[in-house]
Parts: structure tokens; sequence; C-alpha cells
């Protein structure tokens, strides 16, 4: 079976009801985004729009009617209630009215199939003869992840800039590793392309004593380019690594060169991108050489720097 599924981007609705589906009927599928332009024209045994049908897709289906054999609209939200959505933010709330509320006539009129999440919708859209799909977990094939954390303030803009392709070769290179970073809006929207990106806001003093005592992180970064401002620096971050229970990667800089031994409780490494890249892939795959270093910092006390 052919099948054209027809999406606002990724998203939980297709994965926990639509990709089920498809390989419970081993579905040949192409997915296409809702915004982008809808393919070369070809024969499909199926097209599935998941909750959402635009106009200029109405006309597609209507243009390219002879080479489709059903379509259908799936909802895992009583998209066609007005009242449902009233205590809906206003912006959401207009795109359920465009994209599926003010949909659903045409819809019927063109014999469209429906399919919903529960028992309850089908109930209430019994006119339609709904098929109810169950949902499947999405998440038993994923990749167990390791946490790469940097917690940057406002003050470390240009280490936020520094290190984005840093994060985009390595989120690339290796599929188990996530990042985590403490940011504002503008560093959610910078980070925002990339996969497997969690930003967090920040957050107070002991807010952020507490979220360094969660376990589950792996491996902290310290990048500190070489200028005025960060000459004042004190090697705080190496305390913070460690109680996160993370192995650090520093900057070779003087900051740090009084706390950090390379290769014994931390990596201390030259501000050079690729270097960066490498050391952390480096320390991702190597578990026994992260326990090692993190004993060693645990047990560490840092010495006085010579003035």
């Amino acid at each position: 079976m052919k099948v054209l599924i027809v999406e606002q981007g990724a998203n939980p609705s297709t994965d926990f009801f639509i990709r089920p589906w498809a390989e419970q009927h081993r579905a040949q599928c192409e997915f296409v985004l809702l915004s982008g332009p809808p393919p070369a024209p070809q024969k499909w045994d199926l097209v599935v729009f998941v909750r959402y049908i635009t106009p200029a897709w109405r006309a597609w289906l209507t243009s390219n009617k002879h080479h489709i054999g059903r379509f259908v609209l799936f909802m895992d939200d009583d998209l066609f209630s007005l009242k449902a959505h009233a205590h809906l933010p206003l912006r959401y709330r207009y795109k359920l009215f465009k994209y599926a509320w003010q949909q659903q006539f045409w819809l019927k009129r063109a014999n469209c199939e429906l399919w919903v999440s529960t028992p309850w919708l089908a109930e209430k859209y019994a006119s339609w003869s709904p098929l109810v799909l169950i949902p499947s977990s999405p998440h038993r094939h994923q990749t167990p992840q390791k946490t790469l954390f940097y917690h940057g303030s406002a003050s470390h803009r240009s280490e936020f800039e520094w290190l984005y392709p840093v994060f985009e070769q390595i989120l690339t290179q290796d599929q188990s590793i996530s990042v985590e970073l403490i940011g504002n809006h503008n560093v959610r929207k910078r980070f925002a392309a990339l996969p497997r990106v969690h930003v967090l806001h920040p957050m107070s003093w002991p807010a952020y004593q507490a979220l360094l005592c969660r376990p589950g992180r792996t491996i902290g970064l310290a990048p500190l380019l070489n200028n005025y401002f960060n000459a004042a620096r004190a090697p705080t971050k190496f305390f913070d690594i460690t109680q996160a229970g993370a192995v650090g990667v520093y900057a070779d800089h003087p900051v740090y060169r009084s706390v950090i031994k390379d290769g014994y409780n931390g990596r201390l490494v030259p501000m050079e991108q690729q270097t960066w890249a490498d050391t952390i892939l480096a320390l991702s795959k190597n578990e026994e050489q992260r326990r090692v270093m993190l004993r060693h910092a645990v047990n560490t006390t840092p010495t006085q720097p010579p003035p």
C-alpha cells in the first residue's frame, strides 16, 4: 500500500497513531509537510492528513482525485467543536478554526474518511463511521541518550555562538547525545534548528543547585573565550559540572589550569572548535574513561594559582 502522510512537522499524533498503523499494514509511506509543496503527480492508495488540511491541499486533492484511492483526516482532539476550543489561546483557536473546523464541511462532501484516537470521538462523529486507531509507544525504538550540557548565563553570549558549530557536528555524528542549555528566548531561537537540543529557562540559584542534584548528565562544558571580561573568572564551573555527576571539557585557559589536569579529572582543551568536537565525541564513546575522571574530579581540591 502506497501512502502519503501530510503533517505539520514531526509530531506526537503521527508517532503515537499513524506510524503504528502504517507498520501494522506494512505501508510504503512518504511524509510531506502541510506547509510544503505537494509531491509530483503519481498514484496513491491512501492520503492521510494529520489533524489539519489547507486550501492548497484541498485544491491538490481535487486536481489529483483520479490518482488517489482514498483520503483520510486523522484527529486526536475534538477539532470540529468551537465549544471545545473556547478556553484555548486565541492564536491556537484561529489555527484550529482555519485548518480544521472550517474544513469539515468540505471534507464530508468530498467523502473524506475520518480516523480518530478515542471511542468518545468515534461516538460523537458516528455519522462519519470513523475508524478508531490504537496508540502505540513511539519511544521503544529511541536511542538511549547521554546529556551534554552547557549552563551559560547572559554574559556568555559569545560562548553560545562559538559552540553552535560544535553542537551541529556532534549531534550529526553521535545520535546518542542530547544537548541541555540554560538560556533566554534568544538562545532558544538560535538553537531551534538543531535536533535534540533542550533549552531550560534561567532560574534562581537554589533552583539551579537542585537541578544539579538530579542525575542523568554525562559531559559538561566550560568554554572560555580569551577576552578581558573572562580574565576575571574563577573556576566555579568545575564544581557545577562535578556536582552534576559529569565529566567536564574545559577551556585551556588560566582560569582552569590550576584545577584541571588534562585526562585526569577532566579534559583541558584549546579553544578550537574541531578539537572540542573531537574531544566530546571521544568522551561520549568511552564510559570507563569518564568514570575514572569523574572519580578524580570528586576528590580534587583546587589550589591557589600563582599570581
